[in-house]
């Protein structure tokens, strides 16, 4: 019986050690993605360089290589006071490259051998899963010290817990420097925000008690991830077709060429900004997009039964937009002035105007808007230098395609990027190597540039219509190759509110690398930066990045 039951007992461990043994984990830096069919690694402690107040993030790394499922769960213990957050990494389709083009290097698209399939990009808030066998699958670790921690090595101890067999340990060391950021200055970042999404996908009356409570979790997490400029929906965006009626001003029609604004919700938009941290606000263009030829689509109230206040094909400079504007533009400065919002405003006249034809209707428009609003300073996604040698807008805002011929001819600008360029340059497609997402903050700060504005933050619809999409099927507005898988939306819909995107965290951290640049006051010109060209020609291999911080953050250690 005492041999019966010793082989038992061996048979049962030799059993569980090799169940434990099929079952691979191992951490890895957040520079790289992991495929269904990636191999395991042999990593079992991680290094990473922060400053006091930083946020950073690594991977844990699960493969079965038994053809059998099993629960698997994982959690993360470190210092008191410090905010750890697992986070299931989940896989989307992806139909195709992106950058189609030929030829291109390795180190300028992920997944190449991958794509057509699974890639990984929104982050769930579950830290268990049924791990498939036979699959590689990841979380993803947030990480922010404490408010009072101070420098020093601390240990992060990351348990893996299977269904069967033992718990996996793994550490991250977190190595704090003795610097604390400074708030980023002159470089204002903005996203489209786009309300008629989150009205369209959960469902909600615009502008309900519903909508504001959910609308709240967008602001915050749109501001949690380094963002300070909001565009403010007064009147319907006119971008990407026609869209569904989004006009936070109220405005009613008193006679036949006079108007009453109520600025209430606007107001209720501001606030709500304000509390999470935005300091500036983009309001809504006043012409339509790729041609200023018309005036906008502006609502009876707020647009609930669509009757509009002038026929859609109003001319941009007719008499019936400019009696229109002569009521509202003094109103905007009023409200603006009592919300002491002037100075923290940016205006525009038309998006990515282009070509002669749009060059005068352009024109015409800013004109329009310097005799009636003098006091307006207006920027403009526009990627022709012309207008910025002409000057008729304050603040060009050039693709990072022809960006740097603005620098070089002494211009003040922005710069943008929309769906490309793709290929060797900057971007944040979900063929893009997380390795040049992570180099944004360099860039940004390598030349004079005032911003960066991206327009998808959270667009969910079928290019420029009113048909929503699945965006975790459909991640081009159905319009692939023209718009490029990625590009529409920095967050996914959760069940109630916003998820992260792995792009979206990646880019949050890269913009800490400005704030690193700026506290360490480096010379745009110093040494360390000269390896960054241009947006195309950049290191873009995640070691030449952890190189760079650690040398800055050394550099306040003694």
């Amino acid at each position: 019986m005492h041999f019966l039951a010793l082989s038992i007992s061996i048979f049962m461990n030799l059993q569980e050690m090799g169940v434990s043994m099929a079952l691979k984990v191992w951490l890895s830096e957040n520079s790289r993605r992991y495929y269904p069919d990636s191999e395991a690694q042999q990593c079992r402690t991680l290094r990473i360089d922060t400053a006091l107040n930083e946020r950073s993030s690594f991977q844990v790394l699960l493969r079965e290589d038994r053809p059998v499922p099993q629960k698997v769960s994982v959690s993360v213990q470190g210092p008191s006071g410090w905010q750890l957050r697992v986070r299931r990494v989940g896989y989307i389709p992806v139909a195709h490259l992106n950058t189609y083009s030929a030829p291109i290097a390795d180190a300028d698209v992920e997944g190449r051998n991958q794509i057509p399939g699974y890639v990984p990009d929104p982050l769930f808030d579950e830290q268990e899963m049924l791990l498939p066998g036979q699959e590689t699958h990841a979380f993803w670790v947030s990480v922010r010290p404490g408010d009072d921690a101070v420098a020093g090595d601390y240990d992060l101890t990351v348990s893996i817990t299977p269904e069967k067999g033992r718990v996996r340990k793994l550490h991250a060391r977190l190595r704090l420097h003795p610097v604390r950021l400074e708030p980023r200055r002159n470089f204002n970042i903005t996203h489209w925000f786009y309300a008629d999404s989150i009205f369209a996908w959960y469902k909600l009356r615009p502008f309900s008690e519903e909508f504001w409570q959910l609308c709240e979790k967008f602001i915050a997490n749109y501001a949690d991830h380094g963002l300070d400029t909001l565009y403010v929906p007064a009147f319907t965006p006119p971008l990407d077709g026609v869209k569904l009626p989004t006009q936070l001003l109220k405005v009613q029609k008193t006679g036949s060429a006079s108007y009453r604004f109520d600025w209430s919700d606007v107001k209720r938009w501001i606030g709500l900004a304000r509390r999470y941290g935005i300091t500036h606000f983009e309001w809504t263009h006043p012409f339509t997009q790729w041609g200023v030829e018309h005036a906008i689509r502006i609502y009876a109230d707020q647009g609930q039964d669509e009757t509009l206040l002038w026929p859609a094909d109003t001319k941009a400079t007719s008499d019936t937009y400019r009696a229109f504007l002569k009521q509202y533009l003094p109103e905007l400065h009023r409200f603006l002035q009592q919300e002491g919002l002037l100075e923290n405003s940016f205006f525009h006249v038309s998006d990515e105007p282009h070509g002669e034809a749009h060059l005068q209707n352009y024109r015409q428009a800013r004109e329009l808007l310097r005799e009636i609003a003098p006091w307006m300073k207006t920027m403009d996604a526009l990627t022709d230098i012309t207008y910025g040698r002409l000057k008729i807008t304050d603040m060009p805002v050039p693709s990072i395609s022809t960006a740097l011929s603005f620098i070089q001819e002494g211009l003040d600008c922005w710069c943008y990027y929309c769906c490309g360029p793709r290929g060797p340059y900057l971007n944040r497609l979900l063929d893009t190597p997380l390795a040049k997402i992570a180099m944004h903050g360099f860039l940004f700060y390598r030349w004079p540039f005032h911003g960066f504005l991206h327009w998808g933050y959270n667009y969910w619809f079928r290019s420029q219509t009113r048909e929503l999409v699945d965006v975790y099927t459909c991640q081009d507005g159905g319009k692939w190759p023209g718009w490029a898988f990625g590009d529409t939306t920095m967050v996914y819909p959760g069940p109630s509110g916003p998820l992260d995107s792995i792009r979206w965290e990646i880019f949050a951290e890269a913009l800490q690398d400005y704030r690193l640049l700026q506290t360490v006051n480096l010379d745009r010109n110093d040494k360390l930066l000269q390896a960054l060209r241009s947006f195309a020609d950049f290191p873009k291999h995640a070691s030449w990045r952890r190189n760079a911080r650690r040398r800055l953050l050394q550099s306040f250690n003694s």
